[in-house]
């Protein structure tokens, strides 16, 4: 029995040290590149740091600082506009074409890749294509209002405009969460369907008392995955304004657009970390307040709804 016992601890111990070995590289590289620099960037937060010289020490003044700087106040404005456009209509929108595809449509594969592609496509690349598509005078868009006798706006180049045609390109790149909304609603049991159709639900009926309940785990991952991703949006803005300012009259200074401006362009390197964990606490608040009211609205199968 003793021997059984020791084979088996040891049996256990190589599958242990198996185990730690193949997740060791990734422990490895996230102490190195993510919670490392966490760590310093706390650090740097409460210093005068600018790169060359060595950081000084200056405790809560960058946060003091932040509260009385104009342009940290319209990022958080300009930031807080974009999402509460972007993200419901993101999040509307995947839905509607997930809801579309799930309809056993013809060519429904190629439809489903073509609605998915715009996803993948790097950031940059994205940027370069819309500057074109939105160009008050030779872009895409105006030509098509222009035939149907609408004066299209200035898009990137109105401040009332730059927002909305942000908000639209989002749209475009919907795919990714469409397929989430679509695996989701492709694991619903028929068998949920068949019952209330027998108990004489409509299609309506059925969409809001199945459909819903049943998705709605999936539609709390995507809000929340959407809500964090809002709120760092950079990449996109950066490409189509072609600097850090947020031009035209800063409306597009997003919060992420001008944390790179203070790190690489002003290389005040104390006051964009005390920038980041200000964001850090800024989306851990909203994600926690989600997540609280994940109770009252995201049905778990074989959970009682509260």
């Amino acid at each position: 029995m003793n021997r059984v016992s020791s084979r088996k601890l040891k049996l256990a111990q190589r599958e242990a040290f198996t185990a730690y070995a193949f997740v060791a590289l990734w422990i490895g590289g996230f102490l190195v590149f993510t919670l490392g620099p966490m760590i310093a960037s706390l650090y740097f937060s409460f210093t005068d740091y600018n790169i060359v010289d060595p950081p000084a020490w200056i405790g809560v003044k960058n946060y003091v600082d932040l509260f009385d700087d104009p342009r940290f106040w319209q990022s958080i404005k300009v930031t807080l506009y974009f999402a509460s456009l972007a993200l419901p209509l993101g999040l509307l929108f995947s839905f509607l074409l997930a809801i579309m595809l799930n309809q056993g449509v013809l060519g429904e594969r190629v439809w489903r890749t073509i609605y998915f592609l715009p996803s993948i496509i790097t950031g940059v690349a994205v940027g370069l294509l819309w500057v074109r598509l939105f160009n008050p005078q030779l872009g895409l868009i105006n030509a098509v209002l222009r035939e149907i006798g609408i004066r299209g706006p200035g898009w990137l180049h109105d401040p009332q405009w730059a927002v909305p045609a942000l908000v639209i390109i989002s749209l475009w790149g919907v795919g990714q969460t469409m397929i989430i909304y679509l695996a989701g609603l492709q694991g619903i049991p028929t068998d949920l369907y068949d019952a209330a159709t027998v108990d004489g639900a409509s299609r309506i009926q059925r969409f809001i008392y199945v459909t819903i309940p049943m998705i709605s785990p999936v539609i709390f991952y995507n809000l929340v995955l959407g809500l964090i991703s809002t709120f760092q949006y950079f990449t996109i803005v950066y490409t189509l304004t072609g600097n850090a300012a947020g031009d035209p009259a800063r409306s597009t200074l997003f919060y992420n657009l001008y944390l790179y401006q203070n790190a690489f362009r002003f290389l005040d390197m104390g006051y964009a970390s005390a920038m980041a964990w200000v964001l850090f606490v800024i989306i851990l608040a909203l994600t926690l307040l989600v997540f609280r009211s994940s109770a009252y609205w995201v049905h778990y199968e074989g959970q009682l709804k509260r």
